[in-house]
């Protein structure tokens, strides 16, 4: 049996970073099921930092990050991890209202965001159809992150602190044991001192392996796709471009053009795949809205962005199984708010609180507590997912927001 002070279930974003953290403070072991890390989420991520994204908290915890990746420490990278690119919200005659609310909240925490007129927004980017786009709000320092870089950044670290990476250990049981958990894979066990449960859309399933009450995620489908950039254009310069009503986002991407209908699906824990449907949407949007003329797609792929109910990402120790830390439910926001969420994990295991720095900002302890989500946090229906985990059947609860349609019962291998 390997023994270590912390053990990290999942090494997406969440887990690297948040096991580069602790290994400063103890040894350290990250378990991945997959055989690369970041299969699922990370590495499907659409790469871009925008202050103006996710409610209160999100934004607080990207302030956070944001310093960090701009300017990591020695040792972490030998390549930058940030470009400039600037976010663009369009809205048609009909948002304007949208827009001017989007705007009013942005300001309390992003200085430079301001409103611009139709004709600066096709400025920007050319190919915005006149007809379509009444109005639109600028994020002039939003940034293209390399999320390849940051996450092999972070695992790099950790091996540097002594921690170490197992990959293809799938969990199959975690037991209390003593002052400490014990935790078993096919291959071997651990001893562990503190359990980080930082399994993305699987969160859920560890933690009722680990006998604690669901959080109630709800992972949900995000599709993207890339096609040629028009050739007549400096499409490299254009902002990542969205629509004020999440209807669908564009950004340049390597010479081509990465899109999305900004989806969410929701779906069980799975290796998810792009629907068809969900890409002629997106097409028919952003052909609506612009002059481009997509006929040909070059690449497609789906990921899962998990959610609690209140859409704040859940960082806490849990209060009936003792030594167990949650780190779920970082939606769309893993890769901004990462060395954030990163610090307050170690902050909360160590030394049982919030790192200063990030409390300063206004970000609280209770906001992102485990409890919130797993107690009255306002899951409105309750449905269960039965999953085969190995070693027969566990029900999982899968909440619904109200605008979630029903999903039937669906057996999945996660």
């Amino acid at each position: 049996m390997e023994t270590c002070d912390f053990l990290v279930i999942g090494a997406g974003i969440a887990g690297a970073s948040a096991a580069y953290e602790l290994a400063a403070h103890g040894r350290t072991v990250v378990l991945e099921r997959e055989t690369v890390a970041g299969h699922h989420s990370t590495g499907r991520s659409a790469a871009v930092l925008t202050e103006n994204y996710g409610n209160p908290t999100v934004r607080r915890l990207t302030l956070a990050t944001r310093p960090f990746l701009e300017r990591s420490p020695d040792g972490f990278t030998e390549q930058p991890l940030t470009a400039p690119r600037r976010m663009l919200w369009i809205a048609r005659e009909d948002q304007r209202a949208a827009l001017a609310a989007s705007l009013d909240e942005a300001r309390r925490l992003v200085p430079g965001i301001h409103a611009v007129t139709a004709a600066e927004a096709a400025k920007l980017c050319p190919v915005l159809r006149s007809d379509y786009v009444a109005a639109g709000v600028l994020e002039p320092d939003a940034l293209d992150l390399d999320v390849h870089a940051i996450h092999q950044g972070f695992l790099r670290g950790v091996r540097a602190r002594g921690g170490r990476l197992v990959t293809a250990a799938e969990v199959t049981g975690l037991t209390r044991s003593g002052t400490g958990w014990e935790v078993r894979t096919p291959a071997t066990r651990y001893a562990a001192g503190v359990i980080v449960n930082a399994a993305g859309a699987w969160c859920d399933v560890i933690g009722m392996l680990a006998g604690a009450r669901p959080v109630g995620l709800v992972p949900k489908r995000r599709t993207a796709f890339t096609f040629a950039a028009p050739r007549d254009t400096e499409s490299a310069t254009w902002p990542v471009v969205a629509d004020v009503g999440e209807d669908f986002y564009f950004k340049p991407e390597s010479g081509d053009i990465l899109a999305s209908p900004a989806d969410e699906t929701p779906m069980p824990p799975c290796d998810v795949f792009p629907d068809d449907y969900d890409v002629a949407v997106a097409i028919e949007r952003i052909q609506r809205a612009t002059l481009l003329d997509i006929r040909t797609i070059k690449r497609k792929w789906a990921g899962l962005r998990s959610f609690v109910e209140h859409r704040t990402p859940v960082a806490g120790m849990d209060l009936e199984q003792p030594g167990f830390f949650w780190l779920a439910g970082q939606g769309g926001y893993g890769i901004q708010t990462s060395a954030a969420l990163a610090r307050c994990t170690a902050g909360l295991v160590v030394d049982r609180r919030l790192p200063a720095e990030i409390a300063e900002l206004g970000v609280t302890e209770e906001e992102l507590a485990p409890r919130r989500a797993q107690g009255g946090g306002g899951i409105v229906d309750c449905g269960l997912l039965i999953v085969d985990f190995g070693l027969g059947d566990i029900l999982v609860s899968c909440p619904r927001s109200r605008e979630d349609p029903p999903r039937p019962q669906q057996r999945t291998n996660p």
